[in-house]
């Protein structure tokens, strides 16, 4: 039995916001993806080439988390020095600026260690 790209879009309009951002972590973790890749392929595959410019300052954003919601936190802890409380109302206040103004490899050890932690974020 194959299932349409319809028909799984339909399904996807009756869900609410809560139960199609869970989809999108279950899938980034079956197929070891990130939502925030498929962008740039999109993109690419429209035939936009923007015109890119250099950055020398970054804001980390996270952008939602999995059910690992505790290893997310401390993460947080761990990379802005907060308290727990300010900790676990930033992460379930999702989309939350973690750090801005930071550079390039700042941003990216910050990335890092948020998405081994369970969390999707980006970069702005």
């Amino acid at each position: 039995m194959s299932v349409s790209k319809e028909e799984v879009l339909e399904s996807i309009a009756q869900m609410s916001v809560t139960e199609v951002m869970e989809l999108v972590a279950m899938m980034e973790s079956r197929f070891g993806v990130s939502a925030a890749m498929a962008a740039p392929v999109a993109a690419a595959d429209a035939g936009d080439t923007p015109e890119v410019e250099e950055k020398d300052s970054f804001t980390v954003v996270l952008s939602s988390f999995n059910t690992q919601k505790v290893a997310v936190i401390k993460a947080v802890r761990a990379i802005t020095s907060l308290g727990l409380k300010e900790a676990k109302d930033l992460v379930e206040g999702v989309p939350s600026t973690v750090h801005e103004n930071v550079s390039k490899e700042e941003a990216d050890k910050y990335k890092a260690r948020l998405e081994e932690a369970g969390a999707s974020v980006e970069l702005k």
